[in-house]
């Protein structure tokens, strides 16, 4: 088969997976359409490998495939961009989404919104695939904008449930402030090059790296601003402080989402977009740095809450967070080959966190408050054993997935020169241990020390977190539109091991969450293999630098235990250990002592009340503003009763003249004729 024809298989295979479960779902039956649409979304992986072996072959392809609309000068066209940081990002993409459909089966199979379910994610697979394949701003943004649409659908999934129309709701319209800026960035672009195609405006960047930005009563460096302006829609999708606050609350969706939206894809969408636009921001030392620090703040400030979360969908929601942080950090350092390592890495080991934990709500009868579980390891091997693989290759652990990604972006942080970069070091560093921490703090609580299960729940341990507004998440089968189903394992009832459908992907994303960093970090960061897809200035010298030290995958490892982030890990670890194995009673005199910062924490910083408060109530009183003045008053008032009420006051005076007497009209006659004289006169 023609390559090429590779190209339309990977996107549209997922596509036509969706269309069938969407409208013939329910004629098909719950086993023929999963077994359809996994089928097409294997289709899809294969495709991706083959395009992956002729990439690696030396080939490239960039070119339309249609022209969708031609307006004057401008063609607005679908096309493909096949590279290798296009190939990696379809086999990341169409791997983990494959995992995720085949551990739907076991975890929605008695869901009424079976069918509708598979459509969705099988939607969201082609959605994503459009936007890592594109060659040109306009597919990118509706790539972007159609994974944001489907995201907004799965997170809503259970729709009778107000918690998830909130989350929704929040995941949507933060999402759109970072789209505005996208958008402006993409019409900034088309204004000055006069054209979307990727490679026409990198091959013309530089001949505008010191004009003025067209931005009236503004002067701006035109790339400083093009840059911060497509890094604002990174900040929304990628979840970057301070458009952070949606992804947490996207923990109302079922769990397969979490694994494929807010682990592997949607959220790295961002990072892919910013590793594309290399060219351009290697131009700007001032947008890296920008960049840099927002990564910094998120990596350290969004890990800090996932040490006081409870809720185990909700820790790993927020780890997600410090990781994206990491790779923003990566990127502004202008190390974009390992932010896209530590994307790769990440995706598989967190999908097996969020699918590991999902397997845990299930044995757990969907409670998800880890304060409730303690001891699933002998009920639970085959998931704690992938948990504990995905919890070393989060931390950093030699020789693990996680470790060479992550020892990378500190290393690449601590070369850099750019403004911001030693309070992004110190971020990162921190990080290390923070992160470590909150893992294994989860990992401690939910499969080791007593168990905890299987009694009456207390009404409230100490913690306000609006996951458990009504319910925990709302990952149930079938329950959504019963609210008094019960949540945990009654008394005397154990756990249970979940089906082969949900333990076989675990086992297949624990392979790569310990060996894929070993074996990918010399080819992808060392071996020019982002050569001809990403761009690094030369006076950005920090991968030259990595390579400088670099002597193998084996060495890295070993000079890691004379590392101070490997002993901060261990310190992390060790930590979690005394303070939720032995000594339960630290954590609680902790929590006593520094009440204030436990509260701030527990709060979020308070940027949900904020928001709440500043925006959606200022739009609240904007629009009781408008409808009082605007419309009742001037509008209703004023302009349409107003004007009908002037009408009928002046036809009711007129209408006495229409008294039916002669003398009447020849007076009112005379009266015109001396007004229009009048009128003659004085002009």
């Amino acid at each position: 088969m023609n390559i090429q024809n590779y190209y339309l298989i990977v996107p549209f295979a997922p596509l036509l997976g969706a269309i069938i479960a969407g409208l013939f779902g329910r004629l098909l039956g719950r086993t023929t359409t999963h077994r359809i649409v996994i089928a097409l979304v294997g289709l899809s992986l294969f495709s991706a490998i083959r395009i992956f072996q002729d990439v690696m072959a030396g080939h490239m392809f960039n070119g339309p495939v249609y022209t969708w609309l031609t307006t004057g000068d401008t063609s607005f066209q679908v096309g493909f961009l096949i590279d290798r940081l296009t190939a990696t990002m379809m086999l990341v993409v169409t791997s983990v989404s494959l995992m995720v459909h085949i551990y739907t089966i076991g975890y929605m199979k008695e869901d009424e919104g079976y069918q509708r379910f598979f459509s969705y994610i099988s939607l969201f697979t082609f959605s994503m695939l459009m936007l890592v394949m594109s060659n040109n701003f306009m597919q990118l943004f509706f790539g972007w904008e159609a994974v944001g649409l489907v995201s907004y659908l799965l997170i809503g999934f259970w729709y009778t449930r107000p918690t998830a129309i909130y989350a929704n709701l929040k995941a949507f319209l933060v999402n759109r402030v970072g789209d505005f800026g996208f958008l402006l960035g993409i019409g900034l672009i088309l204004k000055v090059f006069g054209t979307l195609d990727y490679a026409a405006v990198f091959a013309n960047v530089a001949n505008h790296a010191n004009d003025i930005a067209p931005i009236p009563g503004m002067s701006v460096n035109l790339l400083t601003a093009i840059c911060i302006l497509l890094f604002i829609g990174a900040m929304g999708k990628s979840a970057q402080f301070p458009l952070h606050v949606w992804l947490p609350d996207s923990m109302e969706g079922p769990t397969p989402i979490s694994a494929l939206i807010h682990a592997a894809t949607m959220v790295t969408a961002g990072i892919f977009m910013v590793a594309r636009m290399s060219p351009v921001f290697e131009l700007s030392d001032a947008a890296l740095s920008f960049v840099m620090v927002i990564g910094a703040i998120t990596a350290l400030f969004m890990g800090f809450l996932g040490i006081i979360q409870n809720d185990i969908k909700r820790v790993i929601a927020y780890s997600t967070l410090s990781q994206l942080g990491y790779m923003t950090v990566a990127l502004g350092a202008s190390a974009y080959p390992v932010a896209i390592f530590h994307l790769m890495t990440h995706a598989f080991f967190k999908a097996l966190l969020f699918l590991a934990a999902g397997s845990v709500i299930i044995g757990m009868h969907h409670d998800q408050d880890i304060r409730n579980m303690g001891g699933l390891r002998k009920y639970m091997p085959v998931t704690w054993i992938t948990s504990l693989i995905g919890s070393l290759a989060l931390i950093g652990t030699p020789f693990f997935s996680g470790f060479y990604s992550k020892d990378s972006i500190i290393e690449a942080v601590g070369h850099s020169h750019l403004a911001g970069s030693g309070f992004a070091y110190f971020s990162v560093v921190a990080g290390v241990f923070v992160t470590a921490f909150y893992s294994f703090r989860m990992y401690f609580l939910v499969f080791h020390g007593k168990e905890r299960f299987g009694h009456q729940k207390t009404e409230d341990r100490g913690q306000n977190t609006e996951a458990h507004h009504d319910a925990h998440d709302g990952d149930h089968d079938n329950e959504e539109v019963s609210h008094d189903h019960h949540h945990g394992l009654a008394p005397g009832q154990k756990p249970h091991e979940s089906p082969w459908v949900v333990t076989l992907p675990l086992i297949l994303l624990a392979i790569p969450s310990v060996m894929i960093g070993y074996v990918a970090i010399e080819p992808m960061l060392f071996g020019g293999y982002f050569k001809d897809a990403i761009y690094i200035a030369q006076n950005h010298e920090v991968m030259q630098e990595l390579q400088e030290e670099f002597h193998g995958s084996f060495a890295m490892a070993l000079h890691a235990f004379s590392s101070l982030p490997l002993w901060l890990a261990i310190a992390g670890v060790a930590s979690a250990a005394v303070f939720y194995l032995k000594r339960p009673d630290i954590p609680a005199a902790i929590q006593k002592r520094f009440h204030g910062i436990y509260t701030l924490l527990d709060n979020k910083y308070y940027f949900d009340r904020f928001n709440d408060w500043f925006y959606a109530g200022g739009a609240r009183m904007l629009s009781s503003f408008l409808g009082n003045v605007g419309d009742k008053f001037l509008i209703d008032g004023l302009v349409v009763n107003g004007s009908a009420n002037l009408v009928g006051r002046f036809s009711g005076v007129v209408r006495r003249f229409q008294s039916g007497y002669i003398y009447h009209y020849a007076f009112t006659m005379i009266v015109g004729v001396f007004v229009l004289l009048s009128i003659r006169n004085w002009f």
